[in-house]
């Protein structure tokens, strides 16, 4: 069966070489330039208890349109009001995304304090630049779509320029990788490739592999406060949500339930 991810990175290289002839990196470096301090993704999710990052995501190549009403800026803010300890922003088209919503999301000061994801299918330099000056406090990297010496590199320009990296793997041999790369925070993703289906057995399997000094984060499948008591019982940190909130008859409420805030009484 086809895997997605060899799938999306064929169709992004013509994208991204386009991107470069459009916006240098020249231009890139001038707008780095203006952007404040980046702020500290893995410090928000070490937490008491299990901590919430909120996904901005319109659709997905499996699912398709999943949010039709969909904005951003809203989005976030309700993420970041609510008690979400940093938000993710889905920036590939493929998802409906793009970079500018980081950019609006920023610009528009509804995630004060609320460290900002950019989540996307990253394999080049050019992509850390893009997330920096778009406002971006960290990036989503990838071991499947990377060979080790190409982690490598892209975990430490990334750190250079102020981004942390939540580096995701789906297997004990990429979380060897993730670590030899010098990963602090690591996303389990409990998605099969292939497949498409979640289970959540892959960070139960993974997550106590894991050296205590890290960050553990657990992606995808998530959707109550049963799989996030589960999460808790095995030391993870957090866990990126995304369908199960922007599919919610009430978002607010649904990230209240998932960050383990108090739900809101006799909302209209």
């Amino acid at each position: 069966m086809p895997n997605i991810l060899d799938e999306i990175i064929k169709a992004k290289r013509p994208e991204l070489a386009l991107q470069k002839k459009e916006v240098p990196l020249a231009e890139l470096d001038q707008r780095i330039a203006d952007q404040p301090a980046t702020l500290d993704l893995a410090g928000a999710l070490r937490g008491e208890s299990v901590t919430l990052i909120a996904e901005v995501k319109k659709a997905s190549p499996s699912r398709g349109l999943l949010c039709p009403d969909f904005d951003p800026v809203r989005l976030a803010g309700t993420y970041s009001e609510n008690g979400a300890a940093a938000i993710s922003v889905l920036t590939d088209p493929r998802f409906l995304g793009e970079l500018d919503h980081i950019v609006q999301i920023k610009e528009a000061g509804v995630t004060p304090g609320t460290p900002v994801l950019r989540k996307d299918f990253i394999f080049d330099r050019y992509q850390l630049y893009e997330a920096r000056a778009a406002g971006a406090d960290a990036l989503l990297l990838i071991v499947a779509v990377l060979v080790p010496v190409q982690l490598m590199e892209l975990h430490e320009e990334s750190l250079a320029l102020g981004l942390q990296c939540l580096v995701e793997v789906h297997d004990e041999r990429e979380l060897e990788v993730a670590l030899e790369a010098g990963a602090q925070i690591v996303g389990i993703n409990n998605r099969d490739l292939t497949t498409f289906s979640t289970d959540l057995a892959v960070t139960h399997r993974l997550a106590p592999k894991i050296p205590n000094d890290k960050v553990i984060v657990s992606e995808s499948g998530i959707s109550s406060p049963d799989d996030i008591r589960q999460m808790a019982t095995i030391s993870v940190h957090a866990v990126l949500v995304g369908e199960a909130l922007v599919t919610a008859p009430d978002v607010a409420e649904k990230v209240r339930e998932l960050a383990g805030r108090p739900l809101t009484e006799n909302r209209p």
